[in-house]
């Protein structure tokens, strides 16, 4: 979102998790100043219940976009899977999309329940080093709407990160929904107890995604959370049979790359349409080990290494984990 020239800028944002969330003279005018005052200053025991719980978790990765639409669960159900792959690896992935949970579907956990112990709510494990935990393990049917309030959402998320039981976990992934408002604070102020890698934004690259994409960056910068990078999906269809490539959503105004030009964010990577991640999306596959010669899978497999080597150069040292 463009400031007003001579307006608050997004530097001087108090963060979402300050006392003057909502409250400071930079607040003024920006669209989130009721969600951020209503939700600032939390409870300190609320505090060092999650981070305690999230102490054994060594790095934590959002996935946002302002776009509904343009692949942020399918990104990523394949960054788990392809992190999940090296089994040494300890993987977790948190669905906080309350309205619309994808995750149960894409893992091949549809109709799994959640279970719960004396530490806790036991995540739903696709392998043993790959766990899952979902809004869409909580109902009773797939097609179950779930109409809920902000504050309600807000308290299913906090419970999702003081009460699952996680374990030590290397990657903690965390899917989003569109947009930048109750959720996305949430999650923001919530993990602000601890150390936040950084959040990997999703695209495709036609300008009415952008519009909105630039949006969440914007929000990114107002509530301190670090971009690692932008990743723009369905860029380009490469046809099986005669290799030709075709823009099914052509960037009309440069795509996400000049958009990162711009902004000064990085661009991840570009991945090609391929009509099979659809349909291993559908039948709780991996996309990644069902077609590895894909160009799409390529990419997603360069992208991901991107963001391991983000995460390792920025992880915190353990004594600074508080």
């Amino acid at each position: 979102m463009a400031e007003a020239a001579g307006g608050p800028q997004p530097e001087d944002c108090p963060g979402s998790s300050s006392a003057q969330a909502g409250r400071a003279a930079a607040c003024q005018g920006c669209p989130n100043q009721g969600l951020c005052a209503a939700g600032a200053a939390p409870d300190p025991a609320e505090l060092s219940e999650l981070r305690s719980r999230l102490r054994a978790v060594k790095h934590t990765v959002l996935v946002l976009s302002g776009k509904g639409g343009v692949g942020k669960s399918t990104f990523s159900a394949l960054l788990a899977h392809g992190l999940a792959a090296d089994e040494a690896k300890q993987v977790a992935l948190l669905d906080i999309d309350i309205c619309g949970p994808s995750i149960p579907k894409m893992m091949g956990l549809e109709g799994e329940q959640v279970h719960q112990s004396g530490s806790g709510w036991s995540p739903v494990y696709v392998e043993e080093n790959l766990g899952v935990m979902s809004v869409g393990f909580l109902l009773s049917s797939p097609d179950d709407a779930v109409i809920w309030r902000g504050p309600k959402k807000n308290g299913l998320i906090k419970q999702f990160l003081r009460d699952v039981d996680w374990g030590e976990v290397d990657y903690l992934i965390v899917d989003t929904p569109p947009g930048t408002s109750d959720e996305h604070l949430s999650v923001v102020q919530y993990l602000s107890t601890t150390h936040v890698d950084g959040a990997v934004i999703i695209t495709t690259p036609q300008e009415v995604a952008l519009q909105d994409v630039r949006k969440e960056i914007n929000f990114c910068h107002k509530v301190k959370l670090p971009i690692i990078g932008v990743v723009e999906n369905m860029s380009g269809f490469i046809c099986p049979k005669c290799k030709k490539e075709s823009q099914i959503f052509p960037p009309t105004t440069g795509g996400a790359e000049k958009m990162c030009q711009n902004l000064n964010v990085s661009l991840l990577g570009k991945v090609p349409l391929d009509p099979q991640i659809g349909k291993c999306c559908d039948k709780g596959q991996s996309f990644l080990s069902e077609a590895p010669e894909s160009p799409a899978t390529s990419s997603y497999r360069n992208i991901i290494q991107r963001i391991q080597e983000y995460c390792d150069q920025h992880h915190l040292p353990e004594e600074k984990i508080i």
